[in-house]
């Protein structure tokens, strides 16, 4: 943990010496992208040491099967190498350190790299491989027409920004960054003449910057005050148990849940203030007309927080993790798109009991929820009174959901998840099956969707 935060912290001080020595107008872009990569190496060996040899083979196994496999197979063969040598380290993690948590645990860069393998070779393959009448806007937008070279792989792969804690980010919007095209991009979406600009504004990341290191201040001291004081396995202690009621044990439930945030927030933020630092997460403009630097945000804390849906809390947690299960499962997957995005989801965080306790339970209940928003929210629509209501109960069904499902994702093992939820009376389990029996399920418009109208689709489903 000190060499992560360590890391970071420095990562925090290069990435701004990066942004103002060796931006676009300084450099060129084969400097960047040699800076970028060796200063990633580096982290990878100070914080990992022998460990970190499996980030590099897997990086240059992958790498071959980019130059060698056909076009048509090559997402299907990167998938199964990185997967599959992910899933071989997590082995060793379980068997091996008996659900320990390992001092060099070198299995979060290799989360990292794993979505990046798979997010450029399956971009790989719409850009080469496939129509683009096949494609939806969002795969259009995204598609590599050429394989990339090796200093732009590596660079991608093992950038210093992200090679720690993430996020994982497009190989189109990483490669026009180093380039010094991303901004431009997206300054060009907006029309400046009609704002009374006579030339393009320069935004500078240095305000959301410190915004972001506040949050980060504020998380850590959370952290250290509350995450030990209030451990998740309190809640299946024989005498707390015995002696505690049961509506008192959902309450502490949530105490319980809401402890163990800070730390997630903590490196998301970190990692996401310090590719912003670089330069790298601009995203527009907001209704405001505000500079947005949220490209790579893996959080909306206070979305997260104030979530009235299970869909609208998943959708804000882990927000990049999220982006490529929809892009390399959920979009392509033929039948069972939210089954399976599910379990490859659990698959890749490992292969503890409690991440499937979490994950099956996900399933479930996402689609209990589905339907009770299908059949019930218009009515209450109507009047604002009724529209509060329904917010206030759905927040709170809500977020004692989350903490029932995510529960078994910290416990690990398979005996304190069986017992939590014998302490839970499974009610949540009970409850999702009754709501699927009873209601009617309105079917989506296609099981099988069409690629064309697949992004109309998203966005009417979204509102």
């Amino acid at each position: 943990q000190i060499n992560f935060v360590a890391c970071q912290l420095f990562a925090l001080l290069a990435a701004f010496w990066f942004r103002i020595y060796l931006g676009p107008s300084h450099a060129s872009s084969a400097v960047r992208h040699a800076f970028a990569t060796l200063f990633g190496i580096y982290f990878a060996v100070f914080c990992f040491g022998w460990y970190s040899i499996h980030l590099f083979v897997l990086v240059m196994m992958n790498y071959g099967i980019m130059n060698m496999a056909s076009i048509p197979n090559i997402h299907r063969y990167s998938f199964v190498v990185a997967m599959g040598y992910l899933t071989l380290c997590h082995i060793s993690r379980i068997y091996i350190f008996h659900y320990g948590i390992l001092t060099t645990d070198f299995s979060g860069p290799l989360m990292i790299i794993t979505q990046k393998i798979t997010t450029l070779a399956c971009q790989l393959h719409d850009g080469i491989g496939r129509q683009a009448e096949e494609l939806t806007a969002e795969q259009n937008r995204l598609a590599v027409k050429t394989r990339p070279s090796l200093l732009e792989y590596l660079s991608y792969l093992l950038n210093f920004m992200s090679i720690i804690a993430g996020p994982c980010s497009n190989y189109k919007d990483y490669i026009a960054f180093i380039e010094g095209r991303h901004v431009h991009m997206k300054l060009l979406e907006v029309n400046w003449k009609q704002k009374g600009y006579d030339r393009l504004p320069d935004p500078s990341p240095t305000g959301a910057v410190m915004y972001k290191l506040c949050v980060t201040l504020v998380s850590l001291i959370l952290f250290l005050t509350l995450t030990k004081n209030f451990p998740m396995g309190y809640i299946i202690d024989n005498e707390f148990l015995d002696k505690t009621p049961f509506l008192s044990r959902l309450g502490y439930l949530y105490v319980v849940t809401q402890a163990a945030k800070p730390k997630y927030y903590f490196a998301w933020t970190l990692a996401d203030a310090v590719n912003n630092a670089a330069g790298y997460g601009f995203n527009g403009v907001d209704e405001r007309g505000a500079f947005r630097w949220d490209l790579l945000s893996n959080l909306n804390i206070w979305n997260i927080e104030t979530a009235t849906s299970f869909k609208m809390y998943i959708e804000n947690w882990n927000i990049q993790t999220a982006a490529w299960l929809k892009r390399v499962c959920y979009d392509r997957a033929p039948w069972y798109p939210t089954a399976l995005t599910f379990i490859l989801s659990a698959l890749w965080h490992g292969i503890y009991p409690g991440y499937y306790f979490t994950f099956l339970t996900g399933i479930l209940i996402t689609l209990a929820a589905r339907a009770i928003r299908n059949n019930c929210r218009h009515y209450f629509l109507s009047s604002v009174p009724l529209k509060i209501a329904y917010d206030v109960v759905t927040w709170v069904v809500t977020q004692l959901a989350v903490c029932y499902t995510v529960a078994p994702f910290v416990m690990l093992a398979v005996e304190p998840t069986i017992k939590f939820y014998k302490s839970m009376y499974f009610h949540m389990h009970i409850l999702s099956i009754l709501v699927l029996l009873m209601l009617p399920i309105r079917p989506q418009a296609q099981s099988i969707r069409t690629p064309q109208n697949q992004a109309v689709q998203n966005s009417v489903k979204s509102k």
